[in-house]
């Protein structure tokens, strides 16, 4: 009796045990050479940064009207913030943010540049910047431009390795919609063969993603127009809502 009841329970072991494994290995598949389970190659694959911003950039049918452009850094500042010196060291974000050019440490950064196709070449284009970071990085990043934003009312002067010397006369805090985890806006100006011109930047964090929204006349500067440029609110809502 001893041993039948032995038996009976070692066979109930056993269809248990291979039930646990049935039920418990949904998912994953055993390494034969080490019997620890192994991620199954259905698991959905994590996307890099890069592909992360690729996939929140807005695109144009998220702005119609808009062309969308990849942004060529021929005529640029700088190609990277190493290249770029200050006289006054603590301005760099805002340095950074007008020139297209990377905040703080980010893991990736894509820039497109934007233009109404309705206004043609002569009217303000919209650069957007984003920038992902690893945890912390964008919080921390946002407080640096704050501190710039703060310090910097009289101006400063950028100097690049690309398109020569930048001098700004002024930066001033602005008030911006509300947007994502925290945001702030700020303008700038500066003053260009006797023309002043004005810029308009805001710069939102959501999550571990920072995205600069930054306005320019070019072609006025280029002629000596005097510029009010403002960011598009079809472009700051459309990117802001990819953002989440």
């Amino acid at each position: 009796m001893n041993r039948t009841t032995s038996a009976a329970a070692s066979a109930l072991s056993l269809l248990t045990a291979l039930s646990l494994t049935a039920c418990g290995g949904e998912g994953e598949e055993s390494d034969k050479a080490t019997g620890e389970p192994r991620p199954s190659a259905s698991r959905a694959k994590q996307p890099t940064p890069a592909e992360k911003l690729a996939e929140l950039m807005v695109a144009p049918a998220d702005v119609k009207g808009f062309s969308v452009q990849e942004h060529s850094d021929e005529f640029a500042l700088a190609k990277s913030p190493k290249d770029v010196t200050l006289d006054k060291p603590v301005c760099a974000p805002l340095a950074y943010a007008i020139n297209q050019l990377p905040l703080g440490e980010p893991q990736a950064d894509l820039t497109r540049v934007l233009a109404d196709e309705a206004k043609g070449l002569n009217s303000a284009h919209t650069y957007i910047t984003l920038t992902t970071y690893a945890s912390g990085g964008a919080q921390s990043t946002m407080a640096d431009v704050k501190k710039a934003v703060a310090a910097c009312g009289d101006g400063f002067t950028a100097e690049g390795s690309g398109d020569g010397t930048s001098t700004y006369d002024s930066v001033a805090p602005e008030d911006v919609t509300p947007a994502g985890d925290e945001t702030l806006g700020f303008t700038s100006t500066l003053t260009f063969r006797g023309a002043p011109h004005t810029m308009h930047t805001q710069i939102v964090r959501e999550g571990e993603v920072v995205g600069v929204y930054f306005s320019v006349n070019g072609a006025a500067i280029a002629n000596a127009r005097p510029s009010d440029a403002k960011l598009a609110p079809a472009v700051v809502k459309a990117q802001n809502e990819k953002l989440g």
